[in-house]
């Protein structure tokens, strides 16, 4: 079957809020890209946003967690793209590329900008070192598919007061072969902890769920 529909998820950070998370994609059935800071990627990296405690995860369990999804680049430290020079970007990002392709198995074709943060020298960069698509933080709030992969938009943020408006019209209008649609949310898990709001992504999720002409996808598995 020729899927003229698509929905996809990427999570940013690999806190310990993604366990949930990722019970939550599986029950539904739905697909995410999950990206890392594998310089930074253990426990002992945390932070609290209104009292919140936030950790990373260690990554030595992060395959079998993310079993079914992707694991994508987000930057060795989480240092925002934009400005960097070549050998900033080359530690940043090919160092962060190699270290998922050492742990996790897989060399990465994908990336979330740190903070949305994008120049066209590190888009330059990060072509050149294999990476075919990155994610910034900008909202469409449409369905086109995307024409310049390395400044990639969203449909929206999972906080979006549109987002279900969003899932409504994504669902009711007609998809066509030259006119193909890409629900695409992001954000970060540990927001619906702060947020106390897990039911919204539940929501979502059971909205979008189980329809015959729509395909649940990785970034990759929908972009490439």
């Amino acid at each position: 079957m020729r899927y003229k529909k698509a929905v996809t998820f990427s999570y940013d950070d690999g806190v310990e809020q993604d366990r949930r998370l990722v019970e939550i994609f599986n029950y539904y059935k739905m697909k995410s890209t999950f990206n890392l800071n594998t310089g930074i990627q253990s426990e002992e990296s945390c932070f609290e946003i209104k009292g919140v405690p936030i950790h990373r995860m260690n990554q030595e369990e992060l395959d079998l967690l993310y079993h079914g999804h992707e694991i994508a680049v987000h930057g060795l430290t989480h240092i925002a793209p934009a400005g960097l020079t070549e050998k900033e970007l080359e530690k940043e990002f090919l160092t962060d590329a190699r270290n998922i392709e050492r742990i996790y198995g897989k060399y990465p074709v994908g990336m979330a900008y740190a903070y949305g943060s994008v120049d066209d020298r590190a888009a330059n960069y990060l072509a050149k070192i294999g990476i075919r698509y990155g994610r910034t933080v900008e909202a469409t709030h449409g369905f086109d598919l995307p024409n310049d992969l390395l400044h990639l938009k969203t449909t929206c943020h999972h906080e979006d007061e549109k987002l279900f408006e969003l899932a409504e019209e994504f669902l009711n209008n007609e998809a066509t072969e030259e006119k193909p649609m890409l629900f695409y949310v992001w954000g970060h898990s540990y927001e619906f902890d702060v947020n106390q709001n897990w039911g919204r992504i539940e929501k979502l999720c059971d909205m979008l769920c189980g329809k015959t002409d729509i395909f649940y996808g990785t970034n990759a598995e929908c972009l490439l």
